[in-house]
């Protein structure tokens, strides 16, 4: 259960993020979910070391870590992801038409 709930943690913080981060990201949704998944589990780490402790009710610092996180990892990741593979659909779309 516990990579079932990554998985969706990791899909809402990407798409989350996605949508803060101005302008358009050109990443595809699974690439975000991973983003996101790595954004938690650095923004987890994060928390720990600041010292915020599991709380038994919503730990709200814990979840803006996360979005921060998450925030950097998404912006960064589709950032060489344009690096490695824009260039190549842009040839790929003008060698098409």
């Amino acid at each position: 259960m516990g990579w079932l709930w990554a998985i969706i943690v990791g899909f809402v913080l990407g798409l989350i993020a996605k949508a803060i981060i101005p302008g358009k990201q050109h990443s595809p949704l699974w690439l975000t979910t991973i983003f996101g998944m790595i954004g938690a589990i650095i923004g987890n780490s994060l928390a720990r070391a600041f010292g915020v402790a599991a709380t038994p009710g919503i730990d709200w610092t814990r979840h803006l870590f996360q979005l921060i996180a998450a925030i950097v990892v998404v912006a960064l990741g589709d950032m060489a992801y344009m690096a490695l593979w824009g260039n190549k659909k842009k040839q790929r779309e003008t060698t098409v038409v």
